[in-house]
């Protein structure tokens, strides 16, 4: 495994209690008050047997299905703009009321992402971030915050790094779960099979044009929950969300049955 290059500084979660909003730097979802950790549930006990580490991902949305709210899934591109305020953002992500946290690797060709998050990307590249160093900012952050979190990033530098290297990795840092816009259930089996090893949950995608039986088959592959693109493009910030929303969720949930449900690509403000 590639060594860890150290932080330029010190770099720890800040103990305060605050609300927290969307900053114009980074592409985060919403914000709510904070609720705590989700209790254990005893639905998840052949999760626990199987010894499966995305049940923390499991354990946040059974929670809040039982207590009928919606989770927050908050977006943050690691090591922007350095890894020690990476850092303090996270932090301060998961004490502002973040459910689970999405971190970004950095990556010098991000097709799928808006101005927003290639800016971020840019940012955090030209700080010296790796994979190696998100990686270390979410062994921190875990050290102090135990919230449910999964790294989102492209398959090119997962590659690069060895699946079975990078999913090691992951896990032992507290890495809960991946997604990787740019891999299909199909061309996935690899890092899938080295994904369970090393217990991560592996999260899948689908669009407003995927059809019935296709919604079947990522329901049967996703760990943790299913990804629904909102709309065709790239991420960032919308004035409105389409009407289509509450359609597209319950042609999901009609294939998908009770499989959590997350809705992303242009959700930035509360309402």
């Amino acid at each position: 495994m590639p060594s860890t290059p150290p932080f330029s500084g010190p770099a720890r979660c800040l103990r305060r209690r605050w609300w927290w909003s969307p900053s114009p730097e980074e592409e985060t979802k919403t914000w709510r008050s904070y609720c705590g950790q989700p209790k254990p549930d005893p639905r998840l006990a052949k999760v626990r047997e199987e010894r499966m580490g995305w049940t923390a991902i499991a354990e946040a949305f059974l929670s809040l299905r039982d207590r009928g709210e919606g989770a927050l899934v908050a977006y943050l591109m690691g090591g922007d703009p350095d890894p020690s305020r990476s850092l303090e953002y996270l932090c301060a992500a998961a004490e502002g009321g973040a459910d689970l946290l999405e971190v970004g690797i950095p990556f010098s060709d991000p097709v799928a992402d808006g101005p927003t998050i290639q800016a971020a990307g840019l940012r955090a590249l030209a700080a010296g971030t790796t994979t190696e160093t998100v990686l270390e900012v979410v062994r921190n952050l875990k050290r102090e915050r135990p919230v449910p979190l999964l790294l989102m990033g492209y398959y090119n530098p997962i590659l690069r790094f060895g699946e079975g290297a990078f999913c090691t990795a992951a896990a032992e840092c507290g890495v809960d779960g991946l997604i990787v816009p740019d891999l299909p259930p199909e061309e996935a089996v690899p890092l899938k099979d080295a994904a369970e090893r090393a217990g991560l949950g592996l999260v899948f995608l689908a669009t407003p044009e995927t059809e019935g039986r296709r919604i079947e088959l990522i329901v049967r592959h996703t760990k943790g929950f299913l990804y629904l693109v909102s709309r065709y493009g790239t991420t960032g910030e919308r004035d409105r969300l389409s009407r289509e929303i509450p359609r597209l969720v319950g042609r999901v949930r009609e294939r998908g049955g009770r499989v959590p449900i997350a809705v992303g690509f242009g959700i930035s403000r509360p309402e």
